[in-house]
């Protein structure tokens, strides 16, 4: 069996993507003959020819080859003649474990297998033409390989890079060089008719078939270096994502490579912890952020270079500054003299004018520079022997601004310096004050003192707050505010001093007239063009950290409010308060089924008579519970039904209440979701659905509505709308991946928000579901439209399937056979379809309910059988005790070990086979708090100590629901780390909404309605 070409066949997978001439020269030739075997005929030729351009005999013989196939058998041992040392070689290379290293010699081995490569055609060309003069030894070679490389072939839709990226490096190719993920298509199609994308076959059987990784962070390269040069820039990108994050450069390596292969971050989370060191969510979007501006970064750079080479000013020096630019500040430095529109800056007139070469004197041969015979009377700019020293002055000074060097020193000596940030009232707002004060106008005074605590504002750029400097932005954007950056003039004194006497000192001796030059050149671009540049970066900082902060603290809020438990099994009755206009009623099922609507006006003449309807529809539908939305009217609604409460007018039913947030009700009432879910229904109606439905599942009734209308954290609109968008979005993504979604009861938009789904494979889920049935297992997902490999392998293990709830839906959908139904629809669809689809089974698989990937199906069922329980008991006590023994016993590396996989996959399965069935996350989070009473402001006391709800947490503190009407405020001096719980203690705040706390109140403002208080201790 000839195992040689299996060692090539790592590179042969890499030319298929047309990448060939990329490979190292040792590799080249064998690559391109195994491709030969592998293209149709009429591409097969061209490939030859490339191969031995020098040769042309060989490449005459490998024309005749597809006319005359029998002729290659005389001119087969020519080769071996002609070179008798390598004859041997010809049959010694089946044997792929005694040669895996000749294959890597530079020269010699090029011919043999040059040889062996025309056998190898010979065979297959002889195969295709039907005929059977060939040796069994070459046939069968040529189908081991066959068979080897369909199998690689199958499997390319999860072999990651890494390897890829190995080799390129070995071989000076760039990162991009390796398969994109715009050949991606050209795998699925090839995978989907084979019958073969599975995640049940064991890892191992993958990893024999190829060299590549497979995506374990073992194999992967451990340097950077070749896997971002195709940015072409002066810095390594792997270096700069780990100096720019904090995180580590394999980490920052293997982050890099799971995004390029399209992984979401749900996924990676979950089933790849061990490439990513156990980061969570949060700190692998901040990573991915960083890693999009570094390509943004380069992108620019690319597009700023191509721009200037068209206009004929890019020199060697100039592309090497915009290469070694590593954030956005520096590419905009260097590049602004030479943007369209701009004046010519007065470095490129100097230059121009032919002063550069006495700029360079200066610094290199002062004693030989004569200034005067640079004057030419007639020309602007050189008429005097003052114009001359001019433009030298100015060349220099253009040359310290863009010195590496230079601009370092200079931030040291600001980083230990007080840089001041001060902000004060604009002259505009001013004249615009006093000129409305004259006419008689309120309007602009207002909003001047919205800004009153930033009108004489001065405070350290390294101590300034976060939600500060966005509040000095939004003044700023108003034109209410002047802002500006103070540096001390000792850093301007130490500077000057060190380019004269140390960086910029000229070579030789220099008369007190070049030294004059110098220190005004020094002057005049410290001045000029440091201290524009230092003030826009520190600007930058400041804005970029207190953006970054204030979308982490969106995002914090929004997982915790997704986050509540819900309240599952009760009747719930859902109210919208209102006064003109009635309050809006909606009685709802323990299933979110809409059971009853109706307006009630609880706050007029008729409110005895409202009363007695109340608790007619109450006992009706077994209600007793209540949710009211925290709008117009909630305060004297909530009194209302507290007193019927107090009265035990509901009586045989304990009523309760809770007070919920009603952000984006009235918008989503609205909207598109909201009419197709109930057409028939009023849009004031509606909102009172949606308010019910956010106690009895939070997660599935907010995702309807956008992020940023839930009414979480502050100064929305002075952030960056891309960056926010994307990261609430990606909470949300993340949220509901990891509580999970039962695929056959979960609406169509909730679907959407699964990992490696979207709104349109959403949709052919939804219609797949109501074409066929309910799914019966995860397999199942395969036969949808448009459901391509990559994509079920990103939402296979956030998707459950019960078997009771689709058994239920099925039996009643098709007459109560459910079993035969479910296995002759999708059998139906996949007659016309693909093969693949007539494969899929139809039985129910225990483990669809589980978070266990369908990659591990096969690792947990060895699992079971290696601690002696089944299938059927997962969930169960005993299977619980047997798994914790086992554990104990042995150890869980030790079982990984046995079970060849890693600790992290192996804890998973672990925690999929003993949760009990319906296992929620959501469990461990707070509930609604249900009360029976109320309290009013008027009864707070300096000192009264209670309990409350976070409601909303901002940069400056946190808003408590304490139960009077008005939310009371945590100020951020008084949550300290020893009043938090040890794993919140790191979080920036600590608190978010849905935390119980305990709280002493501080002061009381009736007419401000402002309550301060402060935190004891957070409530668990």
């Amino acid at each position: 069996m000839q195992r040689r070409t299996r060692t090539v066949k790592v590179y042969t997978e890499k030319t298929t993507d047309g990448d060939s001439d990329e490979l190292s020269p040792h590799t080249q030739s064998a690559s391109e003959d195994e491709i030969e075997e592998w293209q149709p005929e009429s591409k097969a030729p061209k490939r030859q020819q490339k191969a031995q351009p020098s040769d042309k005999k060989p490449a005459v013989k490998r024309q005749a080859k597809p006319k005359e196939p029998k002729e290659s058998k005389p001119k087969a041992p020519r080769k071996p003649v002609e070179r008798k040392p390598r004859a041997p070689r010809a049959p010694k290379a089946p044997r792929a474990p005694k040669e895996p290293k000749p294959p890597k010699e530079p020269k010699p081995p090029k011919a043999p297998r040059a040889t062996k490569g025309g056998k190898k055609q010979q065979a297959l060309l002889e195969e295709e033409a039907g005929g059977a003069n060939q040796t069994n030894s070459i046939c069968d070679a040529a189908e081991s390989q066959q068979s080897v490389r369909v199998k690689e072939e199958r499997l390319s839709f999860i072999v990651p890079d890494g390897s890829c990226n190995d080799n390129m490096s070995r071989a000076g190719g760039g990162w991009s060089e390796g398969p994109s993920s715009s050949h991606q298509p050209y795998g699925v199609k090839k995978e989907e008719p084979e019958e073969d994308f599975t995640f049940d076959e064991p890892s191992l059987k993958r990893q024999k078939t190829s060299s590549a990784p497979q995506g374990r962070p073992t194999r992967l390269p451990t340097s950077g270096r070749g896997f971002g040069e195709d940015l072409n820039m002066n810095w390594d990108l792997i270096q700069l994502l780990s100096e720019r994050t904090g995180v580590e450069q394999w980490v920052c390596l293997n982050i890099s490579q799971l995004f390029r292969e399209e992984n979401t971050i749900p996924f990676i989370v979950r089933y790849r912890k061990e490439m990513i060191n156990h980061m969570d969510a949060d700190a692998v979007r901040d990573v991915q952020l960083v890693l999009e501006e570094i390509y943004a970064l380069a992108k620019k750079t690319q597009t700023i270079s191509q721009t200037l080479k068209k206009e004929g000013v890019l020199t060697a020096e100039l592309e090497q500054a915009l290469r070694n630019c590593r954030t956005a500040d520096e590419l905009d430095h260097v590049y602004a003299p030479y943007k369209k529109g701009s004046k010519l800056s007065k470095a490129r007139r100097a230059k121009q004018l032919g002063l550069e070469s006495a700029a360079q004197a200066l610094l290199q041969s002062p004693h030989t520079l004569d200034l005067r015979a640079w004057v030419k009377p007639g020309t602007k700019g050189l008429s005097t022997v003052e114009e001359v020293s001019t433009g030298v002055e100015q060349i220099l000074a253009d040359m310290i601004a863009k010195d590496g060097e230079t601009l370092t020193h200079i931030r040291s000596l600001c980083d230990n310096s007080m840089v001041m940030l001060q902000s004060s009232v604009s002259k505009t707002a001013l004249k615009e004050q006093q000129q409305q004060q004259k006419e008689g106008h309120q309007g602009k005074p207002k909003d001047i003192d919205k800004f009153h605590l930033y009108c004489d504002f001065t405070c350290n750029v390294q101590r300034i707050q976060h939600h500060q400097t966005l509040a000095i932005n939004r003044g700023e954007n108003l034109k209410i505010l002047t802002v500006k950056v103070n540096i001390p003039d000792r850093v301007k004194s130490d500077f000057c001093r060190w380019c004269v006497n140390v960086r910029w000192r000229p070579k030789g001796y220099a008369r007190e007239e070049m030294m004059k030059i110098l220190r005004d050149a020094v002057e005049d671009s410290y001045k000029r063009l440091l201290l524009p540049l230092l003030s826009r970066s520190y600007r930058t900082k400041l804005t970029v950290s207190a953006e970054k902060e204030s979308i982490a603290m969106f995002v914090r809020n929004l997982r915790q409010r997704l986050l509540v438990c819900p309240v599952r099994g009760r009747v719930i009755m859902g109210v919208d308060p209102g006064f003109r206009h009635g309050c809006k009623l909606a009685v709802l099922s323990p299933t979110s089924q809409i059971l009853y609507t109706d307006v009630v006006y609880l706050h007029g003449s008729g409110g005895n008579r409202e009363a007695d309807k109340l608790r007619h529809l109450m006992i009706r539908y077994s209600c007793n519970t209540v949710v009211i939305g925290n709008g117009t009217a909630c305060r004297e609604t909530e009194a209302f039904f507290a007193d019927l409460i107090s009265r035990r007018f509901f009586q045989p039913l304990d009523v309760s209440y809770c007070i919920t947030s009603e952000a984006g009700a009235s918008i989503y009432s609205v909207s598109p979701e909201a009419v197709k879910e109930m057409p028939d229904l009023d849009p004031n109606l509606r909102s009172a659905v949606s308010i019910g439905r956010r106690v009895q599942d939070p997660l599935a009734e907010l995702v309807k509505i956008d992020p940023k209308h839930i009414g979480i954290g502050t100064y929305q609109h002075d952030v960056s709308q891309s960056s926010l968008k994307a990261a609430l979005d990606g909470v949300v993504q993340e949220c509901v991946s990891f509580v999970g979604v039962d695929i056959n009861i979960c609406s169509e938009t909730l679907m959407r928000h699964v990992a490696g789904l979207n709104t349109g494979r959403a949709k052919s889920i939804a219609e797949w579901r109501e074409t066929n049935g309910p799914f019966m297992n995860r397999d199942q997902l395969r036969l949808v439209k448009g459901l391509g490999p990559k994509s079920y392998q990103q939402c296979a293990g956030f998707i459950r399937i019960n078997p009771q709830n689709h058994l239920t839906n099925h039996s009643d959908a098709a007459g109560g056979n459910s079993a035969q139904a479910a296995q002759e629809k999708p059998a139906a669809k996949g007659k016309g379809k693909s093969k693949a689809s007539a494969a899929v089974p139809t039985l129910p698989n225990p483990l669809d309910q589980t978070c266990i990937h369908p990659e591990s199906y096969a690792v947990a069922r060895s699992f079971l059988s290696l601690v002696g329980g089944s299938v059927d008991q997962m969930g169960r006590p005993e299977l619980r005790q047997c798994v914790e023994a086992s554990v104990k016993c042995q150890g869980l590396e030790a079982l990984a070990g046995t079970l060849n996989t890693t600790p992290d996959t192996l804890q998973l399965i672990i925690d999929g086979l003993t949760q009990p069935p319906g296992f929620d996350i959501r469990q461990d989070f707070e509930k609604a708090d249900f009360k029976r009473g109320i309290v009013s402001m008027s009864d707070l006391r300096e000192g009264v100590v209670l309990t409350g709800r976070v409601e909303n947490a901002t940069l400056f503190g946190a808003f408590v629901d304490i139960g009077v009407g008005r939310n009371g405020l945590i100020h951020k001096k008084y949550i300290t780390p020893d009043k938090l719980p040890a794993d919140q203690r790191r979080r920036s705040l600590a608190l978010g909404p849905g935390e119980k706390v305990e709280v002493r109140v501080l002061n009381v403002d009736p007419q401000r309605g402002r309550i301060g208080l402060d935190l004891i201790r957070v409530l668990r």
